[in-house]
């Protein structure tokens, strides 16, 4: 267990050769603009705001806008963590390459196995909502439809990166529009005032109207962070974006100011032109649309959310599988399975690792939907918690004069982050805890009696070398 705390050794930093030769790279080919068009459609606002957001909605009520709004402080720290992280280690591997490096390599592999999770089921837990938002036009199951979503993305992430920028900027442009709609529609039918928004109420059964607890807030807060996580998978582009020692931080940063204003300024719209609690509580935001326009307007809106999660699963299909292109260009696995995963195609695509992606979330799509959402939430939790650490071991050794982005009021910053989220942790349902910690028990044993004894040879966690400079 000694490895959990200890820094990767400096000739794995200097991405020596192993034992199929140099390290493959991905080619830097995007600026700022296409790596926050990108990252800004993994967050998916507009569908995270239709697909994810009515479930706090039935569990919160008007506590919801306050929930999302203590998730958002939160993760300008967890942003802050990994714009400096991001720009000290620019890899592909994202997570766990920046706490391999700074804690150990048990604690990257442990990361690793939660990002794999959140990578695994965010994309099909947002395609399933597709088939409720083309309800207007057509009658499709939902658990199809997503796993059709999944399959278009899949093949979608086979192409040129830069191509797929421009297409998920289209996509990102009607899906800001619908949000923007939305929010017009809410705050010009209000029918209570911004005191609402702390009022703390909920529908109860049999038409009662229950109290929501500082717990129930704490317990949501999962959930809120998962609603803006996608800003993280900004550091997964680290290695595809030019200048990554400054345009990795500027991307974080200004996603996450994007995606929290596109979020919250609906929901808090919503809040108060819900005519009820109850109609607030159902979270059928279509419904709530159409009862303050048309039926024209309706449709509208929710044709630009099919889009816009068709997209999200475009973007997170292709940031999705530079994870585990990274992980086999690092030695995670058996050598036939590095072999597959570290494929590129003739667009530059890691295309065995995108199908590893797009086709297991296909059959993602028929588990059930309150079960991803919480497996999601703790993996999502302990991992930001994980990078927290490793952010307040950032600046010691050879670290402390490499250039990077520094955040402000550190150590403060990711000690508080440690605290908060500990305590976040303890407040989520058992079940959940209990998934995701028996498949982080797994991958334990796959480091112990595997990785751990071949340590010469696997797991080599690498930097390109044109980050090093």
């Amino acid at each position: 267990m000694t490895d959990t705390l200890r820094p990767v050794e400096t000739a794995v930093l200097d991405a020596a050769p192993t034992e199929t030769g140099n390290p493959k790279t991905l080619k830097r080919s995007i600026g700022v603009v296409g790596g926050t068009l990108l990252t800004l459609s993994c967050v998916t606002p507009a569908s995270t705001l239709f697909v994810v957001i009515p479930d706090l909605f039935s569990s919160l009520g008007t506590a919801t806008a306050l929930t999302i709004a203590i998730g958002s402080l939160l993760c300008i720290a967890v942003a802050f963590c990994y714009s400096e992280l991001g720009t000290l280690i620019p890899s592909a591997g994202g997570e766990y390459a920046m706490v391999s490096t700074m804690a150990g390599r048990l604690a990257g592999w442990l990361v690793f196995v939660m990002s794999l999770l959140v990578v695994m089921i965010v994309p099909p837990v947002i395609a399933i909502g597709t088939a409720d938002y083309l309800a207007p036009v057509v009658h499709l199951d939902p658990a199809m439809t997503g796993a059709g979503v999944m399959l278009l993305a899949t093949l979608a992430g086979l192409l040129d990166l830069r191509a797929n920028a421009w297409i998920t900027g289209i996509f990102l442009v009607l899906e800001v529009v619908a949000a923007g709609v939305v929010a017009l529609l809410g705050f010009t039918h209000s029918h209570r005032g911004l005191g609402s928004l702390t009022s703390m109420q909920v529908a109860g059964t049999g038409g009662h109207t229950d109290a929501v607890t500082a717990m129930l807030v704490i317990s949501g807060l999962a959930i809120a962070l998962f609603a803006t996580q996608g800003f993280s998978t900004a550091v997964y582009l680290s290695e595809e974006l030019e200048n990554p020692r400054r345009n990795v931080a500027r991307t974080v940063l200004a996603t996450l100011a994007i995606s929290t204003v596109v979020i919250l300024v609906p929901v808090v719209a919503i809040t108060m032109g819900a005519s009820d609690i109850q109609q607030l509580t159902s979270g059928d935001i279509s419904g709530m649309v159409t009862a303050w326009s048309n039926s024209a307007v309706g449709t509208f809106v929710s044709l630009c959310v099919a889009l816009a999660i068709i997209n999200a699963g475009i973007v997170m299909v292709i940031q999705n599988s530079r994870v585990l292109f990274a992980s086999a260009r690092d030695k995670a696995w058996p050598e036939p399975v590095n072999n597959g995963l570290s494929r590129l195609g003739r667009f530059g695509s890691p295309w065995v690792a995108t199908l590893l992606v797009g086709v297991p979330g296909a059959a993602l799509c028929f588990v059930n939907l309150d079960t991803l959402y919480g497996v999601t939430g703790v993996s999502v939790t302990a991992m930001y918690l994980l990078v927290a650490v490793a952010a307040l071991l950032a600046r010691r050794g050879q670290h402390r004069h490499t250039p990077a982005w520094r955040m402000p009021l550190w150590p403060a910053m990711p000690i508080l982050l440690i605290v908060v989220l500990a305590y976040v942790l303890t407040q989520q349902e058992t079940q959940y805890l209990l998934w995701t910690g028996g498949i982080t028990a797994v991958a334990t044993l796959y480091w112990a009696f595997y990785l751990r004894p071949r340590r010469d040879t696997r797991w080599l966690v690498s930097i390109p070398e044109d980050a090093q400079a």
